[in-house]
């Protein structure tokens, strides 16, 4: 899972009992070589699914991280495309890759922006927020966003009941769970927290309206159903 250069299994324990903002300030250097980073085969076929739905202006991408998105955005954007993320050491990260975008130091709870945007993108970032934290994130987003805006982002289909990737999702959680309820900080990641039908109903009450997509280069599941889709919310006038 981890090339040579990446974090040591000591760094990565370090991280998880560090606060969110801390733990990534510590695994930024090594994030890119790690498979936390949203992989260009997912974000190549993102960027040409977006194109038919521009053109854009400028770009947001929302808990930048290393700075992948804000690839994405250069592509698609005719402006200026900023990085928004709240780790330091991330942004410095993203800073050293891609110095020619605009970053930002901001929880993505409190985003300081104001109808400031065309396209928003967020890539492998939803589980450090709690459901009860989504609708003051979606209701940012929506304020960051110019009226016709569209907040965009790549959604796998959930694992299969029973899986090997299901029971390791299970087994994910439940650990993060136990560690948050025996030491502080707390450190929120969870892979099962992030639903389809409640994030599409939270989209709305936010005020976008919700279309989806299949990423047919992704291909499709046995039973026909889309391995990824494309979730393209759009802000309503």
């Amino acid at each position: 899972m981890f090339t040579p250069s990446g974090p040591t299994f000591r760094e990565l324990a370090v991280q998880a009992l560090s606060s969110i903002e801390h733990g990534y300030d510590l695994l930024a250097p090594k994030f890119d070589e790690t498979p936390f980073r949203t992989p260009d085969r997912l974000l190549d076929p993102v960027v040409r699914a977006i194109r038919p739905l521009g053109p854009f202006g400028s770009g947001l991408d929302v808990c930048c991280g290393t700075g992948a998105g804000v690839r994405v955005l250069r592509e698609l954007c005719e402006d200026e495309v900023t990085g928004v993320d709240f780790s330091a050491g991330m942004l410095a990260e993203a800073k050293a890759t891609y110095p020619w975008a605009t970053w930002v130091q901001a929880d993505a709870l409190a985003l300081p922006f104001t109808e400031a945007f065309d396209l928003a993108v967020s890539f492998g970032a939803f589980g450090h927020f709690l459901p009860g934290e989504r609708p003051t994130l979606f209701a940012r987003i929506h304020r960051s966003l110019r009226p016709g805006g569209r907040f965009v982002f790549p959604l796998p289909a959930p694992a299969r009941v029973g899986s090997r990737l299901y029971w390791a999702l299970w087994a994910f959680d439940t650990a993060m769970r136990v560690r948050n309820l025996l030491w502080r900080p707390t450190f929120v990641m969870y892979y099962r927290t992030f639903r389809l039908s409640d994030v599409m109903s939270e989209l709305g009450r936010a005020g976008f309206t919700v279309e989806l997509r299949p990423l047919e280069e992704l291909g499709r599941l046995k039973d026909g159903s889309p391995r990824c889709r494309l979730v393209v919310a759009t802000r309503r006038g």
